[in-house]
């Protein structure tokens, strides 16, 4: 179907956009790449630039997923298994972008927008309240993501939705674990202070 194609490709390129890089550089002159972990995201930006570039960085991260699915799913009409490339292009342009030699970000906010544009709310809640007490719980970010995607996994699995969709999630949690190996090669993975 050349429109699976044409909204895979138009996914990637969007997704390969180093919003965080450009708007670092552009509005403070501070390359988020400097800071934290290395990797362009809107954490790093938040930490390079402050609030405003890290929450500007955050919805354009979000938007550049989001956008090309939701014009695949509901102008184009894109659905069941062709879906899959669509919903996985933006996250993996976003952490091998050509922009950046291949280099990029963990994907995360990315990956909110894509799963906002074939969810609505459901997995982007999901995903972020298990998120937000898996932070509370471990130090490391990696372990937290892999079992928020878990939870999400189950979640649509439990709720019945679509293989395709089932398959496409398992897939970003694929993705998300590699981004976040680093973290995940830490065993056991460490949990914040005052916890047994």
């Amino acid at each position: 179907m050349p429109g699976v194609l044409l909204y895979s490709v138009l996914g990637f390129l969007l997704g390969a956009l180093p919003f965080s890089v450009w708007i670092g550089l552009g509005l403070t002159g501070q390359d988020p790449r400097r800071v934290g972990d290395g990797t362009p995201g809107a954490a790093n930006a938040w930490r390079a630039g402050g609030p405003g570039v890290g929450l500007l960085v955050l919805f354009l991260d979000a938007a550049k997923g989001g956008l090309p699915v939701a014009l695949a799913r509901y102008v184009a009409g894109v659905n069941g298994w062709d879906v899959l490339p669509v919903a996985l292009a933006p996250t993996v342009g976003h952490v091998a972008s050509p922009f950046l030699r291949f280099r990029g970000g963990k994907g995360i906010a990315t990956t909110f927008g894509v799963w906002s544009a074939l969810t609505l709310w459901e997995i982007p809640t999901v995903f972020g309240l298990s998120l937000a007490a898996g932070l509370a719980i471990l130090r490391a970010s990696g372990w937290t993501v892999v079992a928020a995607s878990l939870v999400a996994l189950a979640y649509l699995l439990a709720r019945g939705a679509p293989t395709p969709l089932a398959v496409a999630w398992g897939a970003n949690l694929l993705l998300l674990a590699w981004t976040h190996r680093r973290d995940l090669s830490r065993l056991p993975p460490a949990r914040r202070k005052g916890e047994r």
